[in-house]
């Protein structure tokens, strides 16, 4: 059943490859734009992402997995459809997907759409080196860089206020934080 809804899905768009940060490339981590044939990963991924969220669910599960993979087919089309200018990218280390990185770079405006990782992958510095580096993008063409942070996800949060980010909004299940790089007077 989990295989049934990816051929479903559309692919990404033609994406430019952003330039992996030398912290990640001295580690064997590189980022590429995402194709239809990482789509399986990825919702793989959602899997990993939502599955304490899903634990407590007294389903049966084949019906979670109906759940998660209907959740990420809305996702992916959201993504698809509400930031289709975005660098949608994969994480790989030593070759193989170890995360994804969405990055919306709009003049003025950047948004991390989505960073996220195997849990394997998680606390070691990955996630900081991407922040760090779309913090360095955004600063270059005088921009401030946005994101939204799960009220329940205290790690990355904590993470986010250390890179420089302040909660700007709380809207509903999620807080949106935002980065101004320092200007000099």
């Amino acid at each position: 059943m989990a295989e049934s809804i990816t051929p479903a899905l559309a692919g990404f768009p033609a994406g430019t490859a952003l330039e992996t940060p030398l912290p990640l490339k001295l580690r064997g981590i590189a980022l590429r734009p995402c194709t239809a044939s990482d789509l399986g990963f990825l919702r793989e991924l959602y899997h990993q992402l939502r599955a304490a969220e899903l634990a407590r669910v007294p389903w049966p599960p084949a019906h979670k997995t109906a759940f998660l993979d209907s959740q990420f087919g809305l996702q992916h089309k959201h993504y698809l459809t509400h930031f289709s200018s975005a660098d949608f990218l994969l994480i790989e280390a030593d070759g193989g997907p170890v995360g994804r990185f969405y990055l919306s770079r709009q003049a003025g405006e950047f948004l991390i759409v989505d960073i996220s990782l195997l849990q394997q992958w998680r606390n070691s510095g990955i996630g900081t080196a991407l922040i760090r580096h779309a913090q360095t993008l955004a600063q270059a063409v005088e921009s401030s860089l946005n994101l939204h942070v799960d009220v329940t996800n205290n790690a990355a949060r904590r993470l986010y206020q250390r890179l420089g980010f302040v909660a700007t909004l709380q809207d509903g299940p999620y807080t949106a934080m935002r980065w101004t790089a320092a200007t000099e007077s």
